[in-house]
């Protein structure tokens, strides 16, 4: 398996709010970095052509009026297309991310997201007619607005296949995003917008390191069944530092 990261993305200087706090990637690296079967990989900054896309030239703009953040968002950006293109050629792959991106619409953004990383990578594979579909099981706490209005009901002929677990209790969740899965089909690749705040102590108190686990295993075994395996995922939310790493890890040990 491989997780892509870069150095930057340890800056914490580009924002202040809980997504830009020092301390959070820092031990999600150093766990990650001990699993043998680990391979890190470094990416590249997306290109302007692949943020616009998924976004409107407006907002490219916004966002540059902010070197720092500029930088960082292209870079996080340029992340998820390595791990898109990783996982298309059926190496399963997590990226470290950040800023996240999964509250970033077309022509706004808001929830300490600036471009949509899941929007951006999954366009770039379909604009090269790798995928014609995909599933998105999005975990993070908060419903990924900013994904459901890039790419639902596109003309373009995308078809892309979302999820947002809304079960109360974990074993209702878990039954949820297996339930949703038993019932895709004709799916090109599997990507997990991949938040951590349901954690049981984290903002949603909800889903336990083993319930991460399972869902990482269940976007295996019907990625496995559909696209070959084909499947990647991308850091967003979790905010507790003290438990994030374990939850990473304990999902990407099921994923891989």
């Amino acid at each position: 398996m491989k997780i892509v990261f870069h150095e930057r993305y340890f800056n914490s200087d580009y924002a202040r709010d809980p997504a830009a706090e020092p301390g959070r990637l820092e031990g999600i690296v150093n766990l990650l970095s001990k699993r043998k079967e680990y391979e890190f990989i470094k990416p590249k900054p997306a290109k302007k052509e692949d943020i616009l896309r998924a976004h409107s030239e407006r907002h490219f703009n916004y966002i540059k009026r902010e070197p720092l953040l500029f930088e960082l968002a292209s870079l996080a950006a340029g992340g998820s297309i390595l791990a898109a293109e990783e996982g298309y050629n059926e190496n399963p792959t997590f990226a470290v991310v950040r800023p996240p991106g999964h509250h970033a619409s077309a022509d706004s953004c808001w929830g300490f997201c600036y471009f949509n990383n899941i929007s951006i990578s999954l366009l770039k594979l379909y604009s090269e007619g790798k995928i014609a579909t995909a599933f998105v099981l999005d975990f993070d706490l908060h419903t990924g607005d900013g994904t459901l209005n890039i790419l639902k009901n596109r003309n373009d002929g995308f078809k892309v296949k979302i999820l947002n677990p809304s079960s109360s209790g974990n074993v209702n969740y878990i039954k949820e995003v297996e339930k949703f899965m038993q019932n895709l089909k004709d799916i090109d690749i599997f990507v997990a917008s991949a938040g951590f705040d349901e954690g049981i102590e984290d903002w949603g108190n909800k889903l336990y390191p083993e319930d991460y686990h399972e869902l990482g295993s269940l976007m295996k075994k019907y990625s496995e069944k559909l696209s070959k395996g084909r499947r990647f995922a991308l850091l967003e939310g979790g905010y507790n530092h003290e438990v994030l790493p374990k939850n990473v890890d304990s999902f990407c040990q099921g994923f891989k």
